[in-house]
Order: C-alpha cells, then structure tokens, then sequence
C-alpha cells in the first residue's frame, strides 16, 4: 500500500512538475518570433536548470533509494531547461548574453562539483544527506530567481520616490530665491539713485560713446 501510494503521488507530481518546466514556452515562443528577450530575465531558467541537474542527481540509485520517479521528471526539466538558456543566450543584447553565458558555466561546473564529490568523497547516508543539502538550497534560490529582475526596478523606484520628496520639499525655494535677486537688484537701484549713481548699464554705454567719440576725433 505504501509503496503504490509513493508511485500514484510521485506519478501525479511528475505532471505538475511537467506542467511548471513547460509554462515558459509561451515567453520563448514570443522571444524567438520578435527575436529580442526584451526585459525578460534569464537568470531564472538558469537556476531552474541547476535545480533540475542536482535533483535528478539526487534521485538516482546510489544517491537515494526509491527515488526514480525524482530523477526522470527532473532529467526532463533539465534538458528543457538547457534548450531555453540556448533560446535566451542567442536573442539576449551583448551584455545580457555574457552574463547568462558566465551563469550558464557557473551552473555547469557546479552540479558537477557536487556530483564529483559525492561519487568520489562520500558514501552512504553521507552523500544523501549532501546531495539532498544542495538540492533544497537551489531549490529555494530558484524560486526566489524571479526577484532577480525586481531588485533593480525596486532599488530605482526608491531613487525616483527620493527624489519627489526632495521636489516637494524644496519646489518653493526657487520662488523664495528669484525673488531675493529681484530685491536685491531693487534695493541696488534705489541705493545708487539716492547717491546720483548711474545705473551699471547706462554706465557702461556713456563710456562706450566717450570712446567712440574720442576715436572720431583722432
């Protein structure tokens, strides 16, 4: 009963699992007939990627027993995975597609790290417990991936929320500051027609004519 228990419930969590791994055609469908990923993210296909090799390695025989069914829907989300990382490198800008490559060979040389020292370094309920470690930890990177694309936006819309409340407190200083200038320009005046100054303009030009005249005379 148990074990027929394990293979319906493992059955039905392979067709959801299926389900989530196919979700994103639609997105790829869009990149390759528009060919550009847009403001699509790659990084979560990445993860998801990593994801999928560590549980499939997981649930192989020598890692954890009776765990097939683990292996073989994730094996399948991996190599759906892999083709959506290829479909986002080829249509990525520049500096998004080396960012995905350095990802894509980051995840790659990680999964086989782990695999390397849990075949060769480990043993037993050891290399179960190591595997299974790793694979609960990328599980939750992956589906905290999506943020990925949240953090930017959010840390600028933070910016752009400063910067309104730094408009509205100073907005009025302006006035305040023209009209300092229009004062003291005023008071300037009053001053220099108390004393019989002329005006700095007026001033300038008497001394323009006074030039020009005395050049007409030479």
């Amino acid at each position: 009963m148990q074990n027929t228990a394990h293979f319906v419930f493992g059955i039905f969590g392979n067709i959801s699992a299926l389900f989530l791994f196919l979700a994103p055609m639609i997105t790829f469908w869009r990149i390759i007939k528009s060919k550009s990923t847009e403001q699509f993210s790659g990084i979560p296909y990445a993860m998801t990627l990593l994801n999928c090799l560590l549980s499939a390695w997981y649930g192989l025989p020598f890692v954890s027993k009776n765990n097939l069914l683990v292996s073989t829907i994730n094996g399948t989300g991996a190599g759906i995975e892999v083709i959506y990382v290829l479909i986002f490198i080829v249509y990525a800008p520049k500096k998004e597609k080396t960012k995905i490559l350095g990802l894509f060979a980051f995840v790659l040389t990680f999964f086989a790290a782990v695999a390397l020292i849990s075949l060769l370094a480990l043993h037993g309920n050891t290399r179960k417990l190591f595997c299974g470690f790793a694979t609960a930890v990328f599980s939750i990177i992956m589906y905290g991936s999506p943020l990925s694309i949240m953090v930017n936006n959010g840390f600028g819309s933070f910016l752009g929320v400063l910067q309104l409340i730094l408009y509205f407190i100073y907005r009025k200083n302006k006035g305040k500051d023209k009209d300092k200038n229009e004062n003291k320009n005023k008071n300037t005046a009053i001053v220099s027609m108390e004393l019989g100054l002329p005006d700095e303009p007026n001033k300038d030009k008497e001394l323009s004519n006074t030039n020009g005249t005395q050049d007409g005379h030479v």
